[in-house]
């Protein structure tokens, strides 16, 4: 099966939209969220798991699987989808965030990125045209192109550059690309300037691709800001292709930027956030550690259906996480992930039924009234 992606239906009143994306490994209905699998594992959840609770698809990515333990490998062994057992879609970032990361151990040049390993030190240079043939390699059902991920804050004129140059990338990525089977989305840039995302826009589509994706968002800049930016750049993007916010996993940012016609969502957020205590739930956030919780027989949250919140309470929660356990973990991360699954599935209901102005005012009034300021 080849990648396609049809537009099902659209709310007019918003412009959120009704999606699905067909790939080699199976079928992807949008909205989606996709956890965050960096070195081919979702931290804490073995893959049944993850299917269990409603995950179709997941993100691994280029740069991490690249130094460990390599492409050669996992291609050897038969892909990126054999090695981890995970039969269902798989998108892999290209690295060009991670290389960004790493400020003080990476060089950027016309030709790509000169940077030195995290884990040993080590030297190595990543090209358009190898961030291709890597992902290729791996055998994901969406690969990105290489970018250059714009910090932030950056003047005008650093961003246009950056630009500049994700562009010259994005058109030599296309042209590496050899395996028709597997999708390519082009990465827009531009920071918080509308006139260099509406050039990135117009570039793109120009060299044309699969579906286009956001950058060089939540990387520190003020959320208004970032929901300017989707506001007037997601409208220039081609109706019949996909649209994905790298990045952004913000319960009440995954609701605002659906209404702006966003399609794909990824975000470390309910991973991260599980292993450090922090529970999502309809009306509040739970911090496991508090000593509230010490007593409290109550599931995380009673309309929730995953294996945590039908089997266990606050009170063992905040146990486990208090005494270290590698179960507070697993049990926490369970619920975080089903919490962004059940939202997802509510967000195209209301798509569906065609009342998803109401939907979204309604759940970031309530985001909105949720006290999350303290630290887990």
């Amino acid at each position: 099966m080849d990648f396609t992606f049809d537009l099902l239906k659209k709310d007019e009143a918003t412009g959120a939209r009704l999606g699905r994306i067909a790939t080699p490994h199976g079928l992807i209905e949008t909205p989606v969220f996709m956890p965050v699998g960096t070195q081919g594992t979702v931290k804490a959840l073995t893959p049944a798991q993850l299917a269990e609770l409603g995950v179709k698809i997941i993100l691994a990515n280029t740069y991490h699987l690249y130094l460990r333990p390599g492409q050669d490998l996992i291609m050897a062994i038969g892909g990126l989808h054999r090695f981890m057992n995970w039969p269902q879609p798989i998108l892999t970032d290209s690295g060009g965030f991670q290389v960004h990361s790493l400020a003080a151990l990476r060089k950027m040049t016309p030709q790509g990125v000169v940077f030195r390993s995290h884990i040993d030190g080590s030297q190595h240079s990543l090209t358009p045209e190898m961030a291709v043939e890597i992902q290729e390699s791996l055998g994901s059902d969406i690969m990105m192109c290489l970018d250059d991920c714009t910090s932030y804050p950056a003047t005008h004129e650093a961003t246009e550059k950056s630009m500049e140059l994700t562009v010259q990338w994005a058109r030599r990525s296309k042209q590496a690309r050899t395996s028709p089977s597997q999708a390519l989305f082009g990465i827009l840039q531009g920071g918080i300037y509308p006139d260099l995302r509406k050039r990135c826009a117009a570039e793109m589509q120009t060299i044309g691709f699969d579906g286009y994706a956001l950058g060089g968002l939540s990387v520190g800049e003020p959320k208004e800001d970032m929901l300017n930016i989707i506001s007037e750049t997601t409208p220039l993007l081609p109706e019949e292709k996909p649209r994905y916010l790298m990045g952004s996993g913000m319960p009440e940012d995954i609701v605002a930027a659906v209404a702006y016609g966003i399609d794909m969502f990824d975000c470390v957020l309910p991973t991260r956030s599980a292993r450090n205590g922090l529970l999502f739930t309809n009306h509040e956030n739970i911090v496991i550690k508090h000593a509230i919780y010490r007593n409290d027989e109550r599931p995380v949250e009673e309309a929730c259906d995953c294996y945590t919140c039908s089997n266990f309470s606050r009170a063992y929660l905040r146990h486990l996480y208090m005494a270290r356990e590698i179960l507070a973990m697993t049990l926490n991360t369970i619920h975080n992930i089903r919490y962004f699954m059940r939202l997802m599935g509510s967000i195209r209901e209301a798509i569906k039924n065609k009342h998803y102005g109401k939907f979204s005012r309604e759940f970031i009034d309530v985001r909105r009234s949720i006290t999350s300021g303290e630290a887990p």
